[in-house]
């Protein structure tokens, strides 16, 4: 199942159209979610400012009826249903998510104001909810069929090749795999080696056993092998830059222990021009 956050805004609604693609490929259903604030539904009709209880109450059905219409309109073959829920929305959308195989939400919604790049639900829930998280923002050209994913040979990394070569696959897209790596002292190197010519060896052999064993178990993807010295987020943002979707774990290995999402993922949510999915990494007991 798909579960996919609406709110009325134009990027929710190209979360469902995203959604109802998706849950095409992988042969589930979708469950369209709206969440308001339980006190519209708990507010008695003699209450003073009753009224407001109601214009919400009538808002978030049309919210849900339109985004109904966006997916069956899609004319796909997933079965879509709604729900509306109440209380916090991203704690709602986490809970309402928890058996789902992904939950999708748009990068922007109507709280939002205007010139952020990411809005406060889609950016609570990446990192924090037990499945991936799909962040659609919207675009205006037709993109690549390639799926990008960061490897940086982390739990979390393991977890987006899984995904991405998953993805990959049901598209019949290409793969690339992306490795970013900045000059580092660390490490052993024959005398007389230059550094840079000893990490890249690393880094590239880095990139090769996080890789073992995924192409022969999807023989029908076509793998990229993309080892590139720069910052992660300014590499993984060119080079994803018109692809179909960039995969990446909420954490990498110099993540401190406790953070929900680390910050390369934080900065993808907020500047990715593709949709983005994000794996979140549980910390070890």
């Amino acid at each position: 199942m798909i579960v996919v956050g609406v709110d009325g805004s134009q990027g929710g609604l190209a979360a469902v159209i995203w959604a109802m693609r998706e849950a095409d490929l992988r042969g589930v259903k979708v469950r369209i979610v709206h969440v308001v604030p339980g006190w519209a539904y708990e507010l008695p009709d003699d209450a003073p400012h009753a009224y407001v209880g109601r214009w919400m109450r009538q808002s978030a059905a049309s919210v849900l009826a339109d985004a109904l219409r966006q997916a069956r309109d899609e004319r796909r073959g997933a079965e879509v249903e709604s729900e509306l829920l109440r209380g916090d929305p991203r704690l709602s959308l986490i809970r309402a998510s928890k058996d789902a195989d992904l939950l999708v939400v748009g990068s922007h919604g109507l709280g939002g104001f205007g010139g952020l790049l990411l809005g406060s639900v889609a950016l609570g829930v990446s990192g924090q909810a037990t499945c991936p998280v799909a962040v659609i923002r919207r675009t205006r050209t037709q993109p690549r069929n390639e799926v990008v994913v960061g490897v940086d040979g982390s739990p979390g990394g393991a977890a987006a090749i899984e995904f991405a070569f998953t993805e990959a696959g049901l598209r019949g897209a290409d793969l690339r795999a992306v490795h970013a790596w900045s000059e580092s002292a660390a490490g052993c190197r024959p005398e007389g080696t230059p550094a840079r010519i000893h990490q890249a060896g690393a880094e590239r052999l880095l990139l090769a056993q996080a890789l073992t064993g995924q192409s022969e178990r999807r023989p029908g993807v076509k793998l990229v092998k993309h080892v590139e010295r720069g910052h992660p987020v300014e590499v993984l943002l060119r080079v994803s830059a018109g692809a179909g979707l960039l995969v990446v774990g909420s954490r990498g290995r110099s993540a401190v222990a406790g953070l929900l999402l680390g910050s390369v993922s934080h900065s993808l949510l907020h500047h990715a021009a593709c949709p983005l999915v994000v794996i979140a990494v549980a910390d070890s007991a």
